[in-house]
């Protein structure tokens, strides 16, 4: 019996911004959903061009802020109010206006808490290990270079018609990254 190795993904190199907009756009056309895009920096209309949908880290933020904000006039309502009332210059037990900065730091902690750690959990991170760490050309991705890489996993995926796309789309070279060392 062989010994074959198995490989993870399918790792190709384009020229330029132009170059991995269009890529990208051809790859989400062709019907591949396991794919990623790899640059230097953040490119403007990689994730309508990869067909991603919209964050809902917005909404959470906003959803726990909130909380945060109705928690923190919560708790100092009843703290004053109700738990331990006290008159202080005549003022009335839920004078809201001296609650302010509190509430307004509770709804802070709370939305920077949810970005924080709902940006971790959507994006999967940490991850510390990835196969395009094998790939000698893939080092240059944070200097000058844009890769794609598409998974072996992906429906679509077939050695030769995903190397042909590739070459089509001008991939410039395709490394096939195993799935260890």
């Amino acid at each position: 019996m062989k010994n074959e190795k198995k490989y993870t993904l399918v790792l190709t190199e384009f020229d330029g911004v132009s170059e991995l907009l269009g890529a990208a756009e051809k790859i989400r056309d062709a019907g591949f959903k396991k794919f990623d895009c790899h640059s230097p920096f953040p490119i403007h209309g990689m994730d309508e061009a990869m067909g991603l949908k919209r964050s809902p880290l917005g909404w959470m933020v906003g959803i726990m802020s909130l909380t945060g904000a109705a928690l923190g006039m919560a708790l100092q309502w009843w703290t004053s109010a109700v738990n331990y009332p006290l008159v202080i210059a005549g003022k009335p037990f839920f004078s809201y206006q001296a609650f302010v900065p509190v509430t307004f730091g509770m709804a802070v902690l709370f939305g920077a808490m949810t970005a924080l750690f709902g940006m971790l959990f959507l994006n999967r991170l940490p991850k510390p290990w990835h196969p395009v760490f094998f790939s000698e050309n893939f080092s240059r991705f944070s200097d000058d270079a844009f890769f794609v890489s598409i998974g072996t996993d992906d429906p679509m995926y077939d050695e030769k018609k995903t190397a042909a796309l590739l070459k089509n789309i001008g991939g410039r070279v395709i490394e096939y990254v195993p799935e260890e060392q």
